[in-house]
């Protein structure tokens, strides 16, 4: 009875790794991909903008949406969509077909974390959500790690497109484990439905705590996934299977960060509001990314992206923690949501940037630039989070 209870947390998590999987496909093989269809850094970069804009607009959206709908339906109609969305990119030949394939993989996928978070919530008593949290959340670190262990030898063998195709029958294998599980006693239905559903204030000063804090200070996340295969093609002349063997290591430093930070919040931060010193520490940490282009070994050069991202969970964890705390517990779902949203909003504003940067070789100011967001980050948390706390519900 006991390991039940944890089930709808380790489906999630499965769910997250899913995701993983299907969003880094593209960047995995991205030295093929752009040198079959003939498009540029920069052109890649505008695809991943366009998953990272209907990402941006699907997390809040979701998160309000699987508060008042409920999990099961939603859940199904959200993976769903991203399959189809997935298995598609087969099927594209340019630069148009990938960017509308990838917004509506995009749209699917925001229902990830708001998802996993209620999970955990609805699943598990007070003393064991935050460990479903994590291992809900831990699945998208996981399937970047495994990404490119198991899509290069598929494009390898067969050829990129169908790297596209396994992964959608592993969604539809998803399907049918969510529909089997998405009750009770695995997953309980909250016993009252919200009168109404609760959409983001952008108006309120929370909010934007909520964004400097994860979405400018875990920015890294994005340069290094999808923007590392070229570096180190480009600059470093790793071949597209020589990076098979490496792309999983900055993921498994954001998946080792995700429970050391974890820790170190449930540790040093358990009931503040404003975790100072944990932030102070983390953009410090993050500054290291600003040399990787000094790194003379393809060793040195892992390990600095290991490290960023490493330090990147920490502002995933640390920021979603404090953020949760300015709500109430009904709204933490859309919380998740806000959260996933925005960090989706700044990639896909700033990515194109970067990618025309790489286009120029300009990589040593593109990696300086990354390094130096959770300066900017934290400096308007802090600003944003002075004086005395709201109540949760209060603008």
């Amino acid at each position: 009875m006991t390991s039940r209870i944890w089930t709808a947390s380790v489906v999630m998590m499965v769910c997250s790794w899913l995701s993983y999987i299907d969003r880094q496909i593209l960047a995995v093989l991205s030295p093929t991909i752009l040198a079959e269809t003939h498009m540029s850094a920069q052109d890649y970069a505008i695809v991943v903008a366009a998953f990272s804009y209907a990402y941006m607009i699907a997390n809040p959206v979701w998160g309000s949406l699987l508060d008042y709908f409920g999990l099961r339906i939603g859940m199904l109609f959200a993976v769903g969509l991203w399959t189809v969305a997935s298995a598609s990119h087969a099927m594209m030949a340019g630069f148009l077909g990938f960017a509308v394939a990838r917004a509506f993989l995009g749209f699917g996928e925001g229902a990830t974390f708001p998802g996993g978070f209620r999970a955990a919530m609805d699943s598990l008593p007070p003393s064991k959500q935050a460990r479903g949290i994590a291992i809900s959340y831990s699945g998208g670190s996981l399937g970047a790690i495994v990404a490119p262990l198991l899509v290069v030898p598929i494009a390898s063998a067969f050829g990129w497109r169908y790297a596209f195709l396994v992964t959608g029958v592993l969604g539809l294998l998803w399907l049918v484990l969510w529909w089997c599980t998405a009750r009770p006693p695995f997953l309980n239905v909250p016993a009252r439905k919200p009168a109404r559903i609760a959409w983001p204030n952008l108006l309120e000063r929370r909010f934007w705590a909520l964004v400097s804090a994860y979405a400018v200070g875990a920015f890294a996340l994005g340069p290094v996934l999808y923007l590392v295969p070229l570096y180190l093609n480009r600059a470093l002349g790793i071949s597209q299977a020589e990076l098979g063997t490496l792309l999983w290591i900055p993921p498994f430093g954001w998946e080792v960060g995700y429970f050391f930070w974890g820790w170190a919040s449930d540790r040093f931060a358990e009931d503040k509001d404003r975790p100072v010193g944990l932030f102070v520490l983390l953009t410090v940490l993050s500054w290291p990314l600003a040399a990787v282009t000094l790194m003379t070994t393809v060793t040195g050069t892992m390990l600095v992206f290991f490290w960023a991202m490493f330090v990147t969970a920490g502002f995933i964890v640390v920021g979603l923690r404090s953020g949760a705390r300015a709500y109430p517990e009904g709204q933490r779902s859309m919380v998740a949501g806000m959260a996933a949203g925005s960090w989706s909003a700044l990639v896909a504003l700033l990515l194109p940037v970067l990618g025309a940067w790489f286009d120029q070789k300009l990589y040593t100011q593109s990696f300086v630039v990354v390094a130096l967001m959770p300066v900017l980050g934290t400096s308007a948390w802090w600003l944003l989070t002075r004086g005395p706390r709201a109540e949760p519900g209060s603008v």
